[in-house]
């Protein structure tokens, strides 16, 4: 089986994953890792977090074989649903995560992290977001994807925010869903090595300026509208005040 943690970019998608695999390498299943080089799927899987980009038929077919021969691993993506998902998932051969943020949030983080890169000469996925209305364009797909991701059946949906406030329940929660004993010495131990506090600074985990509610103070009056004209009907079924 192939375990999918998807994720908004900027929302916690990295702490999520590693969370994730680390629960399910106490169950003994393999590092994603190693499947990507045993099966070389070098061009499939991305080498940080094993990123399999889109959820095509090609894609997945090959990140399938490993499953089919009895292997159960864990894979990451940011993109939206397909009908191959929704195949392997009927078959039981994937099971799927999702976690999202505030948007407002997440594309001053996309933003932020973007421009670092240029400052420092290396350009990352998001240098591109050159100004706030290209940072609202690139969310808005992101936005359009976790409604999809929402439609879906039997996909665990969590948000970021819950992540940081209400830990022990939302990773109780995981580990239902991914049936497994949580009150088990080694999950506990991974789901504290996890815990917010513990992992507070660490760049890849999420917590780099991932504050609740940034936006407030770095946005404008005049672009915080714009976000609430743009975001305002998602928002509310997201769980989040305009």
């Amino acid at each position: 089986m192939i375990v999918l943690s998807v994720g908004m970019p900027r929302a916690g998608s990295g702490w999520h994953y590693n969370l994730v695999h680390d629960l399910m390498k106490t169950t003994g299943c393999v590092d994603a890792r190693e499947i990507r080089e045993k099966y070389g799927l070098h061009n499939i899987l991305t080498e940080v977090n094993c990123n399999i980009g889109v959820l095509s038929a090609r894609r997945l077919g090959r990140v399938a074989i490993p499953a089919l021969m009895g292997k159960t691993f864990v894979i990451k993506a940011h993109a939206g649903p397909s009908s191959t998902s929704r195949f392997l998932q009927s078959l039981g051969l994937l099971q799927i995560t999702y976690i999202y943020r505030d948007p407002r949030d997440a594309m001053l983080s996309a933003y932020d992290y973007g421009q670092r890169a240029l400052q420092k000469g290396r350009p990352n996925a998001f240098s591109h977001l050159t100004d706030f209305q290209k940072s609202l364009g690139f969310i808005m797909e992101y936005v359009r994807i976790w409604e999809k991701w929402t439609k879906e059946k039997n996909v665990l949906i969590a948000k970021y925010e819950d992540l940081l406030t209400d830990y022990d329940n939302e990773t109780t929660r995981l580990a239902g869903f991914l049936k497994l004993n949580g009150s088990s010495p080694e999950i506990q131990k991974v789901i504290e090595s996890y815990r917010p506090g513990a992992a507070e600074g660490q760049q890849g985990l999420h917590f780099y300026k991932g504050r609740i509610g940034r936006f407030r103070e770095s946005y404008s009056a005049e672009q915080q509208a714009v976000l609430k004209e743009k975001l305002g009907p998602y928002l509310a079924k997201m769980g989040y005040e305009t």
